[in-house]
């Protein structure tokens, strides 16, 4: 077995990456980056931009084979009594295919759905994304900035059938993962503020409501509810824009978009399950 491979330090976007223009008024693009995961092995991550529908999409293989994608939806829509749109400003979403353990009854494979609020500034605009360009395809990339493990407890269940007033692209995105998609109760807030339907949210069992209720990992019985733990890792995203300054024959001075800053961000998701047999990843070691 091939050990870690030598970290490379993280190149300036300038040298590899450009914000070229694209015709027409909007625009849809993918990007194939490689990667390098923390324990040395590369991956290739798909970034897709569609400033039209004002949304992109990560994709990245994890070491232990999960499909993590990350949606950023930052559409604002008006919402009518005929129609549904997004009523909740920005919404990330991330969408986890987990390889099941088939020697244990699991089947081939796990589909998780976990939507929260998109906060300004997480991750750079569609149509920023959707004019990167890369010098050099085979170059390995590392984030130039590591942002802080974010633990977030998702004390509510989505009803699939009605989350497009959240995402219209929950439907597609959480597709496989329609009794496991989750959220936040402080979010949920917001959205009811927004005028959100509150009937699509369920709140789960927390430990508060049944002391019985164990974290997966220390729960013997694989039959039993506990609340179960995933994390994931955005290695490496596009999280800001970088700006240049020129000066004019007369000496103004302006600037203009000449590049990114690359981030990488790890998250962490509690949530209720009905059987440890479905958390089968959290055990002690």
């Amino acid at each position: 077995m091939r050990g870690p491979r030598p970290r490379l330090p993280a190149l300036p976007a300038l040298l590899w990456l450009a914000l070229a223009p694209l015709p027409g008024p909007a625009a849809r693009a993918e990007l194939r980056v490689r990667v390098r995961l923390p324990g040395g092995q590369v991956t290739e991550e798909s970034l897709q931009a569609d400033s039209g529908a004002d949304c992109v999409s990560l994709e990245l293989r994890a070491a232990d084979g999960a499909l993590v994608t990350l949606t950023a939806d930052f559409r604002q829509m008006c919402s009518s009594h005929s129609c549904y749109f997004s009523l909740c400003q920005e919404v990330k979403i991330f969408r986890a295919l987990i390889l099941g353990e088939l020697e244990r009854g699991q089947s081939q494979f796990q589909a998780l759905c976990f939507v929260t609020r998109l906060h300004r500034n997480e991750i750079i605009p569609s149509e920023s994304m959707a004019k990167l360009r890369q010098k050099n395809p085979r170059t390995v990339r590392q984030a130039e900035e590591v942002r802080g493990l974010e633990h977030l407890s998702m004390d509510v269940a989505v009803n699939f059938s009605k989350a497009a007033q959240l995402s219209s692209h929950i439907h597609n995105v959480c597709a496989e993962a329609k009794e496991a998609i989750y959220t936040r109760e402080e979010d949920v807030k917001f959205w009811l503020e927004k005028g959100v339907d509150g009937s699509m949210f369920e709140v789960l069992p927390q430990g508060s409501d049944l002391p019985e209720l164990q974290r997966c990992r220390h729960c013997p019985d694989r039959w039993k509810p506990c609340i179960c733990s995933y994390s994931l890792s955005i290695e490496w995203y596009p999280c800001m824009l970088k700006y240049c300054r020129s000066r004019d024959a007369g000496g103004k001075v302006s600037s203009y978009k000449c590049g990114i800053r690359s981030c990488q961000k790890g998250y962490t998701f509690d949530y209720y399950v009905p059987q440890k047999q479905l958390c089968l990843w959290d055990e002690e070691a």
